[in-house]
């Protein structure tokens, strides 16, 4: 069919929603229609857990150098672990089998095994391992793909993306210098044409401090940073404005009027974005030679097991993410 594409999918960890969300989704047989998945994970883990869900999901093993089955969700079968593992609990052994399911599949990717890649939500503790030190996925993905990473939350109504993402907050303005956030205004920019098909991106970009520093009376970053790099690209033509206070910004819905939002810092982007979104956004790690994506939430250890985890916003990360291929392919043939 036009338009559908191999999706791999890492499980994230198995003690989450992960797995159970995957096997829910693919219960719905015309997403076949826009979809060869494949997933990276042991297949007897995966059969467990389908069982345990009561779930009617058609697993195949993939096997190597055989073609996908269409019409089934197919499995890169990975070794099971010989720990015990168990619905709701921080183990090691559930990152460790995490990090080799994102490694295998991350593989995949840059060997164009797969068109694109959502990836299920991990544990950032237990998955610390001498191979991942890492603060999150979009690190790790940045430096496998040697790209500069953005990420990008994004949903119908709200596009939100971060100059500095997993940093704490005291060292945010160690790193805000002119040339990080040029760079992240160019990258969004850069995304909002090629991945969105926006040609002429508006871009609004919030204040470090409240009230944008009052004139330095709160901050001087606003006035020594922001202000002047913004003035800088407006008069090159760029349609970028700003800097905004985030809490009237917001509250006014200010955004509504842009096609995008660059914040300055993780919860300054992310604390609006779910409370407008959550339950249907994606993060979207742009920047990178390949699509990668996944759902706005965490694994959710207080539900897992339960049966009760909702699909949307890991549905919405599959089929954001072979909008964006299809459009970098349209874009990269013409």
């Amino acid at each position: 069919m036009l338009g559908k594409i191999k999706l791999g999918i890492s499980i994230g960890d198995p003690n989450g929603i992960g797995i159970e969300i995957t096997l829910k989704i693919f219960e719905d047989r015309r997403l076949f229609e826009f979809f060869t998945p494949i997933i990276f994970g042991p297949i007897e883990l995966l059969e467990n857990q389908k069982k345990h869900f009561q779930l009617n999901s058609n697993l195949i093993l993939k096997k190597k150098n055989q073609e996908t089955n269409k019409t089934k969700l197919n499995v890169y079968d990975l070794e099971m672990p010989d720990m015990k593992l168990v619905f709701g609990e921080a183990s090691k052994t559930a990152g460790a089998m995490a990090f080799k399911s994102l490694k295998f599949a991350t593989q995949a990717l840059k060997k164009g095994e797969i068109d694109a890649l959502v990836t299920a939500p991990i544990n950032k503790e237990t998955i610390q391992s001498e191979d991942f030190k890492f603060p999150g996925h979009t690190d790790y993905l940045a430096k496998e793909l040697e790209g500069n990473s953005l990420m990008f939350m994004v949903s119908d109504s709200l596009k939100v993306a971060l100059v500095s993402d997993h940093v704490a907050v005291k060292d945010v303005p160690t790193v805000l210098t002119p040339e990080l956030l040029k760079q992240k205004i160019e990258k969004l920019e850069h995304s909002l044409k090629q991945d969105f098909n926006i040609n002429r991106p508006k871009i609004a970009v919030l204040g470090l401090n409240p009230h944008t520093g009052d004139k330095g009376v709160i901050g001087k970053e606003d006035d020594e940073v922001i202000r002047p790099l913004i003035k800088e690209l407006s008069a090159s033509g760029n349609l970028v404005y700003g800097p905004y206070a985030a809490d009237s910004f917001f509250g006014h819905q200010t955004y509504r009027q842009f096609d995008a939002v660059l914040a300055i810092y993780h919860d300054q982007g992310l604390i609006p974005f779910k409370t407008l979104t959550f339950g249907e956004g994606v993060n979207f790690t742009a920047g990178l030679s390949r699509v990668r994506t996944s759902p706005d939430h965490g694994t959710a250890f207080e539900i897992a097991g339960k049966g009760v985890a909702q699909i949307e916003s890991f549905r919405n990360a599959m089929f954001l993410a072979r909008n964006i291929y299809l459009n970098r392919k349209k874009k990269n043939t013409q």
